[in-house]
């Protein structure tokens, strides 16, 4: 059985009679049994009562009254009556937006357009978040595309909704007790006479064909009717009692659709609307019907996908014109539409009347834009936009309440937001507030940690974390080589290439183990090495052992890290500012490129696509010396290499080799050592072959990672494709490279696991042949270390910590440096290189992590869901980097021009996003072609262009800091200048305009705030503006669109 809940708003004053005030036009509203609610009476009250004397009242604000004489005129009135109506409609649609209470949460919503034609209801168009129409040609879904629609049909739809049929609270389980609702309604109010009954009950009830069913469906009595009833020419028989319904038949036993592919693409937990519109030839009039389910029930196969049905909208009327502008599938579109609405659809669930349905279609009204018809072609689909704006700032505009005293607006229901007091909360959320405790911040970093450290562990179960392990892999072991190779150079082997694959193990599993934030990547970074070869050098002017005294300075850093982890330190990171990330990370990106793009470019001098002659040349010629000396030569082995250290310690392109001279020339020595001219390495294919492995690597990996966004295949294969991109592109290349067998440079691993330098163990001595206070005098580097070490660690983890990453189990600043202290001691006393956080690597990690939505309506973009936050892929990582040296003869393989393209490749991807490089961008374009950027749409393009000009000059001396290595290790100091430089723009920039080229708020949030702002200031009058009641301007001012459609809707 079925209850309807009609409400409707009374006011008894002593024994007056009892008058309904609202919907008393409703057909619905003579059904019993009523419900009065007492929370209308704030909305609907509405006297009707006749006054006692000759005064009466008129409301003019709160707790104000004027007095009028009966009879004679007051002025503006009905200027007044519209204004209070505006009020009323926008305090309405807040309040139901914001209603908690109303017993209806929104759901999601799938609407279903179906059209009586013939003996069936015949499905048409269908919406999610955009519209698809059925194409009746090609018998096939249209494209997913944005609803254009007639202003006229949305007129008709408001008429509709203001004097039709609403029933707002019904309860009952089948179709054929609601049609029984329905119908006693429409008869009981004379919108159809007795006779008309079993007619429109039979039309009602007919059986729906879906487009997934085609001409297939089963026309049995697993439909809505019975199969006695073929066609209209058989509704006699009804009509004359020839036929009857059977309880058997009833829509509760229908056999429901199965279109269960395209039911993965709606949300979980989503209801139905079902739209149904045709034309009968017994009608004389439309008869709309609105009918909200106190509870949402599956009406059989009502709706193609098995979704239980929330909402019913039923249009029926007499045939049209077929010149006429009135359809009422347009009808039927608009209501479709409006249900995909974000805030309509909410108002719909949450009305209490239908006047409360009217005032959200109005407000839907309110936001629509329209468009001439002389100027675009309607036939035109609307392609969905990349990314959906957000409806956030339409909710809130809602919350603006105007008070008119007078005619001025004076008081809002939502307070401003303190945003002072926001970005406090979220610097105390990140740990980068001092707690005024002993190890404060360190000990909230692990209570915010501890609870996910098993999901760290969990969360990683998936294939893309398995892709992201073998092309990080890749992309952390050419560079720990490369480094490796370079360290080995300045420290004469006591640490290369060796040692950092077993730095790369110790630190790098320990710190995804343990750290705070383990999506940050461990890395050799360039400061690092300039530093090492500062300490070398030292080193070997005191005639000290460079190992033991790294060691003590090791030890120092660790100490000074450990009294910063204890003193909260890690709050000050708070200062660096987008202003400054941006500016280390570009520098770190176009590194990254220029690097590529050299050792591609020094593959020609390697190996030469020239001939020229092959000889030994020695690293100091010696007088008389002829090139004929130096054709017989030998090669030294690695052994020879390092005996060979005291001779000469340079980098040549060319091998290192020696001369065994005759005794008959007139050179002195017997032995002369040099390196081998690029003749010897002369190979006319190879520059060319590396050029394009290094370009195919970059244009391929970048061609996959965004097959997910093209138009072939499955959702599901395009994931994968996407989340394998550059492995494929790694495998491709090495597949093209061995297919042709020209020799090309490749990975270079060491193949043993013994230290590179035959005079040191794994294990460093203390002291050595160091003096004994060479442990105190260490501490002078270890400040210098430690700032460097800080500065890189913090501001990398500061990038991977944005909130634009939507991390949801946060990070731990403090916890981090920790970590990296015992490292760094584990590794001082292995003597093997400090790692410390590399900034591309870790920004790489992350994007490969991007968590997109599994399910996604029919033209919506997948949304971005945050990063797959886990420990494993890290750890896998350095496992296989600690272990490569097991992997020698798969490694061999892979040409070192194909991780030259990886490393292109995370440069540029690493640029995407930053909103310094797109300033940078914008200065070159005309501004027709500039893209909708927030700052440029708030902001003068002079102050946007002012503000990146200080930011690139900011950059280049850190470019040039960093490029000259008499001045490199000065660079952490120089960040810590910029921070300064940051603060100094607060005096430079106002406050508003900080807000939005420099702000800790995301992008997305800042944009959001500023549309609200804007929203309310096209509301609120300013303060010096006169406004008087009787001025027709006023009426403009506060809500024309709810007040132009009332006169629209009289003139209808």
């Amino acid at each position: 059985m079925f209850f309807s809940k009609q409400v409707s708003d009374v006011e008894e004053e002593g024994e007056d009679q009892v008058k309904e005030m609202e919907g008393r036009h409703d057909p619905g509203s003579r059904l019993k049994p009523i419900q009065v609610l007492d929370v209308e009476r704030r909305y609907q009250k509405v006297r009707q009562h006749k006054p006692k004397n000759k005064i009466d009242w008129m409301d003019q604000g709160p707790g104000e009254k004027t007095r009028r004489r009966k009879g004679k005129k007051v002025k503006s009135n009905a200027k007044y009556v519209a204004i209070q109506e505006a009020k009323k409609a926008i305090d309405v649609v807040s309040e139901l937006l914001g209603n908690t209470l109303s017993g209806h949460e929104p759901h999601q919503l799938f609407s279903e357009l179906v059209e009586l034609q013939m003996d069936e209801w015949k499905e048409t168009a269908r919406w999610v978040k955009f519209e698809e129409d059925v194409e009746e040609g090609a018998n096939r879904w249209s494209k997913p595309h944005v609803s254009s629609l007639s202003l006229h049909s949305l007129m008709e739809l408001r008429t509709y909704l203001n004097t039709g049929s609403s029933f707002l609270e019904v309860e009952a389980n089948n179709l054929e007790d609601i049609v029984d609702l329905v119908i006693e309604s429409l008869i009981s109010n004379d919108y159809i006479t007795f006779e008309m009954k079993d007619r429109l009950k039979a039309i009602i009830l007919q059986k729906h064909r879906h487009q997934f069913e085609g001409i297939k469906k089963n026309r049995s009595d697993s439909g809505f009717l019975l199969n006695a009833v073929k066609s209209f020419s058989e509704l006699n028989k009804i009509s004359s009692g020839d036929f009857h319904y059977s309880s058997n038949h009833s829509i509760h036993e229908a056999e429901e659709a199965t279109n269960t592919h395209f039911l993965k693409k709606i949300p979980k937990g989503a209801e139905a609307a079902n739209i149904l519109v045709g034309e009968v030839d017994f009608l004389t009039r439309p008869i709309p019907v609105f009918i909200r389910m106190a509870k949402a029930v599956k009406l059989g196969d009502l709706t193609e996908v098995a979704l239980p049905t929330r909402f019913i909208f039923i249009l029926l009327g007499p045939p049209l014109d077929a010149s006429s502008k009135d359809s009422y599938k347009e009808v039927g579109r608009s209501i479709g539409t409006s249900f995909s609405d974000e805030v309509f659809h909410e108002v719909a669930y949450r009305a209490r009347t239908k006047e409360h349905l009217v005032m959200g279609l109005d407000e839907f009204l309110d936001s629509v834009t329209v468009l001439p018809p002389g100027e675009w072609d309607r036939n035109t689909r609307i392609e969905p936009p990349s990314s959906v704006p957000s409806q956030e700032s339409r909710k809130m505009s809602r919350a603006l309440s105007i008070d008119v005293i007078g005619g001025t607006p004076t008081k809002f229901i939502n307070e401003e937001v303190d945003e002072e007091e926001e970005k406090y909360n979220l610097r105390k959320n990140a740990g980068l507030v001092l707690s005024g405790k002993f190890c404060g911040g360190l000990v909230n970093d692990i209570k915010r940690k501890a609870p996910w450290f098993l999901s760290d562990f969990k969360d990683a179960f998936s294939a893309q974390s398995i892709a992201v392990i073998f092309f990080l892999y890749f992309a952390t072991l050419a560079p720990t080589i490369a480094f490796g190779g370079i360290l080995g150079q300045v420290t004469k082997n006591r640490m290369a290439s060796i040692e950092s694959l077993v730095s790369g193990l110790t630190s790098g599993v320990f710190y995804a183990l343990f750290a705070g934030q383990p999506l940050t990547i461990l890395g050799l970074t360039g400061p690092d090495l300039v530093f090492e070869t500062l300490v070398f050098d030292f080193s070997e002017k005191q005639e000290w052992d460079y190992l033991s005294f790294r060691l003590w300075i090791g030890v120092w850093i660790a100490i000074i890290l450990i009294v910063l982890v204890v003193t909260d330190a890690s709050s000050f990171v708070c200062y660096i500012t987008r202003f400054t990330e941006e500016c280390f990370a570009c520098l770190i990106a176009v590194i990254f490129i220029k690097k590529s793009l050299e050792n591609v470019a020094n593959i020609a001098i390697s190996q030469p696509y020239t001939a020229s002659p092959c000889y030994c040349k020695p690293a100091d010629t010696p007088d008389n010396w002829n090139i004929t000396l130096g054709v017989i030569f030998h090669k030294l082995n690695q052994t020879e290499i390092e005996e060979s250290l005291q001779f000469y310690n340079s980098s040549s392109t060319g091998s290192k080799c020696w001369i065994e001279m005759d005794p008959s020339t007139t050179l002195d020595e017997n032995i002369v050592y040099g390196f081998t001219t690029k003749g010897c390495n002369y190979e006319p294919n190879a520059f060319f072959l590396s050029v394009i492995l290094f370009f195919g690597t970059y244009l391929i990996a970048t061609f996959l990672k965004n097959f997910k966004d093209s138009k072939f295949f499955p959702v599901i294969v395009r994931s994968y494709i996407s989340d394998f991109a550059v492995i494929s592109a790694i495998l491709i290349m090495v597949l093209v490279d061995a297919s042709l067998g020209i020799k090309t440079p490749k990975l270079n691993v060491p193949s043993t696991f013994n230290p590179t330098w035959s005079g040191r163990d794994w294990l460093i001595p203390p002291f050595g042949r160091n003096p004994w206070w060479t442990a105190l005098a260490a501490i002078i580097p270890a400040l210098l270390g430690s700032i460097l070490i800080f500065m890189d660690q913090q501001i990398t983890a500061v990038i991977v910590n944005r909130k634009e990453n939507k991390l949801r189990k946060g990070g731990g600043y403090h916890l981090d440096l920790l970590v990296l202290a015992f490292t760094i001691i584990v590794n001082s006393v292995l003597g093997i290189p400090w790692y410390v956080a590399s900034t591309i690597l870790s920004i790489t990690h992350v994007k490969s992590l991007h968590r997109e939505s599994e399910t996604s309506a029919p033209g919506e973009k997948r949304i971005f869901l945050g990063i797959r936050e886990q420990r494993v892929t890290a750890m896998f990582v350095f496992i296989l980097v600690g272990c490569s040296a097991f992997m020698t003869p798969i490694l061999g393989y892979i040409p070192m021009p194909v991780l030259y393209g990886v490393f292109l490749y995370m440069g540029i991807n690493s640029l995407n996003g930053i909103q310094m490089f797109d300033r940078i961008l914008i200065m070159f374009m005309p501004k027709k072609y500039q893209p909708d950027f927030s700052f440029i749409k708030k902001l003068p393009l002079k102050r946007v262009n002012l503000f990146s000009l200080i930011q690139v000059l900011c950059f280049m001396v850190l470019w040039l800091i960093q490029e000259f290595q008499a001045v490199s290790i000065l660079f952490p100091i120089m960040l810590v200048i910029i921070i300064g430089v940051r603060k100094l723009l607060d005096y430079v920039f106002t406050q508003y305009e900080m807000k939005i080229l420099d702000d800790v708020l995301p992008q997305t949030k800042r944009k959001e705030r500023l549309d609200i702002e804007e929203r309310h200031m096209s509301i609120i009058p300013p303060r010096d503006s006169k406004v008087e009641l009787e001025s027709a301007d006023m009426i403009v001012d506060f809500q024309p669109a709810i007040l132009n459609l009332q006169e629209i809707n009289l003139n209808l």
